[in-house]
């Protein structure tokens, strides 16, 4: 096989294996909370950090991971980030109290952070034309099947084993992808030219993410009135800007130099966007199905099937649709299918009709499946070579906080309704998330490019054919 036939498949297998890992560990836990806290003695008001810790540090990192990886090579920080989150993963195994557990579950996050961060730019480094597309599609199509996923293997894990083996399971594999990238994916070349570290915006881009991932963490698990929520509230006021003032320099974290910067901003906002319509109602519709038809967490993964199998199924179709008809109506079409789903899963939950659920989850995993391939090639594609890690950081840092904002947005609302029951509070989330898909559908058409250069040309990718190696 040829050395670059060789490396492009090895890794889009680690890198999708490793994001298989990552995803499943933000949700995989929750249906094992009950077993840590008999065993470790934990009360409600502790046990939500055990998940909690895991995503601040996942969503607070991403960026400067995906920055730092442009600086010291794309595969240095996937090696190092995997190698923390599969020391975390037995550290969490064996926590002797909850204290321990919480903080390797916050460092476990600080690895994936750094594993996750270059992903996309690894793929994009490592494939070309419709290869690239190829490998986004099937990548973000199994990412989002684990986060699905998650409560359905963790429920799986627990009742045929220990929950202590949700996180074992990680070590013999996470240490097989570390040996098999140091192995397998040549050292990365450093692009031509220093660039300054923007030390300023590094500090206050992740103080700030840190502080409004803290917000909507404390403010849907303790009230958006409570002391936690208002402090980390007003200190991302003070941040944010601050933040915003540091990226008009020169060299700034998220300067793009030459490159399309309506695209790549549109890119991230459509990325967060689809992640809150998607897995922000993802929780309330589960809620929904535990109340009214399931009688297991396995019970609830088979009811969710029509989400996942049409999610599996029409992300096989995104790089002939991409290539015919462009990154932005692909996206739009995603986000007009995304929005007929949750309309339907409105009309299917004030009728308590499962059916009609039930093809309402169809139609939303189709249009999940569209949406999120393109909006990743645009980002690694509209940018600079050496700035490929940054965006891959910037777009992987807005899919948890798409998420987190969901949730906390969706959980207000599902919380105001729910004094009528599950079903008309779900019509609810439902149809809020339905309006922000029609805009998703606007924005798309107006920011993205109707194609992408070199979208046809060679799978040997530039880096390759240049030096055979990949940074």
């Amino acid at each position: 096989m040829p050395r670059s036939e060789a490396t492009r498949r090895w890794a889009f297998a680690l890198v999708s294996v490793s994001g298989v890992m990552l995803t499943l560990d933000v949700t995989v836990i929750n249906v094992a909370l009950p077993a840590i806290g008999a065993q470790l003695r934990a009360g409600p008001d502790v046990l939500p950090w055990t998940v909690s810790a895991y995503s601040l540090a996942f969503g607070t990192l991403l960026l400067t991971a995906g920055t730092w990886s442009d600086a010291v090579g794309h595969r240095t920080v996937f090696t190092a980030g995997m190698s923390v989150f599969t020391v975390a993963s037995l550290g969490c195994a064996t926590a002797p109290t909850i204290g321990v557990l919480i903080g390797a579950r916050a460092v476990q996050g600080a690895g994936g952070a750094l594993a996750f961060a270059p992903a996309i730019a690894l793929l994009a480094t490592t494939h070309n034309g419709r290869s690239r597309s190829s490998a986004m599609a099937a990548f973000a199509a199994l990412s989002s099947l684990a986060g699905a996923l998650g409560p359905v293997v963790g429920g799986g894990v627990v009742a045929a084993l220990d929950w202590q083996w949700i996180f074992l399971l990680n070590v013999p594999v996470g240490t097989f992808v570390v040996l098999a990238t140091v192995i397998t994916l040549p050292p990365g070349v450093r692009h031509s030219g220093p660039r300054r570290t923007d030390v300023s915006g590094t500090v206050l881009g992740v103080a700030a993410l840190l502080a409004l991932h803290a917000a909507l963490t404390t403010g849907s698990s303790l009230g958006w009135t409570s002391l936690p929520a208002l402090a980390s509230g007003g200190l991302l006021c003070v941040l944010l800007p601050a933040f915003a003032r540091t990226q008009r320099r020169p060299d700034a974290m998220l300067d793009i130099g030459a490159g399309d910067r309506a695209a790549f901003a549109g890119a991230a906002a459509l990325m967060f966007t689809g992640r809150m319509a998607s897995l922000g109602t993802l929780v309330y519709l589960t809620l929904w199905l535990q109340e009214t038809a399931a009688t297991s967490p396995l019970h609830t993964g088979i009811l969710l099937l029509p989400l996942t199998g049409s999610l599996a199924v029409a992300g096989t179709t995104v790089p002939a649709a991409q290539a015919r008809l462009g990154p932005s109506r692909v996206v739009a079409a995603g986000f007009a299918l995304q929005g007929s789903g949750l309309s339907t899963m409105a009309i299917a939950a004030s009728a308590g009709s499962l059916p009609l659920s039930c093809a309402g989850m169809a139609l939303l995993g189709a249009g999940t499946a569209l949406i999120f391939p393109p909006l990743l090639t645009v980002t690694v594609t509209v940018v600079p070579p050496e700035r490929t890690g940054m965006a891959s950081g910037l777009t992987n840092a807005c899919s948890p906080l798409g998420t987190a904002t969901g949730v906390a947005a969706f959980g207000a609302l599902f919380t105001a309704l729910n004094g009528n029951g599950a079903g008309p509070a779900l019509t609810g989330v439902c149809l809020a998330a339905t309006v922000i898909c029609l805009a998703g559908a606007v924005l798309a058409h107006r920011l993205l490019p109707a194609e992408l250069p070199g979208e046809h040309a060679s799978d040997q990718p530039d880096d390759l054919r240049r030096s055979s190696q990949i940074r």
